[in-house]
Parts: C-alpha cells; structure tokens; sequence
C-alpha cells in the first residue's frame, strides 16, 4: 500500500535543464571543450562532480588538480543560481500544482528526492516549498543516483518504509535508484521511454489515476 510519494525536482516539478546547460556551457567554453544537449544530457541526474568529469572527457589542457575541479564546480554553480533567479511561480504549471494539492487531500505524503544542492532554492523561488512534508537533497547525501540514499532518506524524512512509497522520475538513473531501495516507481518524460518504471505517464496530472 502507498501512502507516500517521492518526487524528483529537475524536469518532473520544475525545468531548469536550460539553466544548467547555459551553466555547464559557459564553463566548458571557459575550458576550450566542445559541449552540447546532447552531452547536456548524459548529467541528468548526476551530481554536480560527476557531471564535470563528464565534461572534462573532452578536455586537452593542462591537468587540473582535484582543488581546480572543485573550483570549476562552485563557478558553475554560482552561474547557474544567478540563472535561476529568473524563476518565478509561472515555472510550475497549474497541472502540477492541482496535481500535489489532490494528492494531499487523498492523504498521500509528499518529498522532494533530488540530487540538486539546489532543491529548497528552487521551491522557493516557485513558491512550492509548502506543498511537501519532506526534502532529500544533494546537501544531505553523499552518492547520487542511482544510488538510493537520496530516495531512502527521504522515506526516513516521511517516516515511512520504502515499501510505502513511490518515486515519479524523469530519468533512467532515478528509477535505477528507486528500484534499488526498494520503491514503486513512475517514469515521465524521458525515463519512461527506458520502459524499467512500474507505470509510465505522459502527463503530470496522470499520476491522480494511479494513486486512487
């Protein structure tokens, strides 16, 4: 029986790919390294580190040192919350706002499961931040998906068993990690072509004919 559900925050609450590939971009024209949506798309999911490695395959300059990386890292950051200081909440549709309000009223508690440092920002400046019980982000894990931590702290926030809860995500990783601690899983957008999820939805709004 569900009684809880966790959701991923990057392209299932809100879309800030742009603003991570401007991010990702800048610093990768900074370095002289090819970068596009495509390769954008490997770090879905991914931790902030991660995701800079997968940039630095192309890279040919001098090597840098694991304190340059960092530094790459925190810059990339830094542009990327300048950017999002552009959202506001017209960023969340009507749809998924009726869609966590529903959810409420049927009883289900609801959490934020995200690799992003960035999550309680981000709520904020939507003004979602009331409509969860819980946050897991990236500054209370130490493994990204599809490690579970990230999903497993998040039931430990709800007080919930994994088996309570479901995980709605958009990428392969996040329901590899949710399949892995255990959870029920909905796959939208891009996860739900990998076909691995319990059900995929093509709406929002489609999770209100699975959680009865």
């Amino acid at each position: 029986m569900i009684t809880s559900v966790i959701f991923d925050l990057d392209g299932v609450i809100v879309f800030t790919d742009k603003y991570h590939y401007l991010g990702w971009k800048k610093i990768a024209d900074e370095l002289g390294i090819y970068f596009d949506e495509e390769i954008n798309n490997r770090l879905r999911g991914v931790s902030r580190m991660e995701s800079l490695e997968i940039i630095l395959e192309r890279y040919e300059g001098a090597p840098l040192s694991d304190e340059e990386k960092v530094k790459l890292a925190n810059r990339k950051n830094e542009y990327y919350r300048e950017l999002l200081n552009n959202m506001t909440p017209l960023d969340v549709t009507d749809s998924v706002r009726h869609t966590l309000s529903e959810l409420r009223k049927r009883g289900y508690l609801l959490s934020v499961g995200s690799s992003s440092k960035n999550a309680k920002f981000i709520l904020e400046k939507v003004d979602l931040t009331d409509a969860f019980d819980a946050i897991s982000d990236g500054t209370n894990i130490d493994n990204s998906k599809p490690n579970p931590e990230v999903f497993v702290k998040a039931a430990n926030f709800l007080n919930m068993p994994c088996n309570r809860c479901l995980v709605v995500e958009d990428a392969e990783a996040g329901i590899k990690a949710a399949k892995a601690a255990g959870m029920a899983t909905v796959a939208i957008g891009d996860a739900a072509k990998a076909n691995i999820a319990d059900h995929n939805i093509n709406e929002f709004s489609d999770l209100l004919n699975i959680l009865l």
